[in-house]
């Protein structure tokens, strides 16, 4: 009796578990076509803050998008969205023209030093809600080479992606 009981209390338990995993994605295909577009504008006011075009973008697990970043180019702004990388299928990575094929590799941020626009293409995979921050170059602050996520409030701009 006791085996039986342990047999379908494992049974109901694997059932739960699996019933959980076809519920996980949200979203569709990683690889549907057309991917959906999505812009971010970055504009300096005349005190020198950043201001966007978007603060908040809503996505999907599983579904592809094509994030559009540009910039001004009046200050060299920097963008950093490293937990919103950390939790997405990088695709490709377009800079001026030249396409950059990642196979979710991970970079932490994208600065401009003139004016510009860069895409990349990503399927978000985990659901939550991730900052993203717009700012100086680090460099340009006086702080050494690879140092993130130190910015002047007066001088930076904040957004989020929200993934479900």
């Amino acid at each position: 009796m006791h085996t039986k009981f342990c047999s379908q209390f494992a049974s109901l338990i694997l059932f739960a578990l699996f019933a959980n995993f076809a519920n996980a994605q949200v979203g569709g295909s990683l690889m549907e076509f057309p991917p959906q577009e999505l812009y971010l504008e970055i504009h300096e006011d005349d005190a020198g803050k950043p201001h966007l075009s978007e603060e908040q973008f809503r996505l999907v697990t599983g579904d592809l998008y094509r994030l559009h970043i540009s910039s001004d180019g009046r200050t060299d702004w920097r963008i950093e969205m490293e937990e919103l990388l950390l939790n997405a299928h990088l695709r490709v990575l377009d800079v001026n023209g030249i396409e950059i094929h990642l196979q979710s590799m991970v970079f932490r941020a994208i600065e401009f030093d003139e004016p510009g626009e860069i895409w990349m293409s990503f399927v978000p995979i985990r659901p939550g809600t991730y900052p993203f921050t717009v700012g100086r170059n680090p460099r340009a602050m006086g702080l050494p080479r690879g140092t993130a996520n130190i910015q002047e409030a007066d001088r930076s701009a904040e957004g989020r992606f929200i993934v479900e």
